[in-house]
């Protein structure tokens, strides 16, 4: 058996997080790229804010990539960041169901809950070593 990970090592609960933070970070990605796409064509007055705006959203990917990696790959410490991402998931969706598309704000506080369920679930828990 060695080499081979048991059901309790591999929770379905931790790999669906994990798979959907991976699916929030291609989401920012493309973002990103359409953000990066404005700031080339566009002759905005604010060319520092819309940059900013890119780095921003370019760093946040790199963030949530390097949090969907550490969970799954097991460590301990990257269960508060992914709760966190996904309590700023939560406050975006909240935001757009204001100010619109209010469909998309729909979908991110329900995925923003999702994740963060999946995450402290107890089986995810136990698989971090956290309990």
């Amino acid at each position: 058996m060695t080499g081979e990970k048991s059901v309790v090592d591999n929770p379905p609960s931790l790999l669906w997080a994990v798979r959907l933070l991976y699916l929030e970070c291609a989401a920012l990605a493309g973002l990103t790229i359409y953000l990066l796409v404005l700031d080339l064509t566009s002759d905005a007055v604010h060319v520092g804010m819309a940059v900013a705006l890119t780095v921003f959203a370019a760093l946040g990917v790199a963030a949530i990539f390097f949090v969907a990696r550490g969970l799954g790959r097991r460590t301990r410490g990257a269960r508060g960041p992914s709760i966190v991402i996904q309590l700023f998931t939560i406050a975006a969706g909240g935001f757009l169901l204001q100010v619109g598309p209010a469909w998309l704000g729909v979908v991110l506080m329900a995925l923003g809950v999702l994740i963060g369920l999946l995450v402290v679930l107890p089986a995810s828990t136990r698989a971090l070593g956290i309990d």
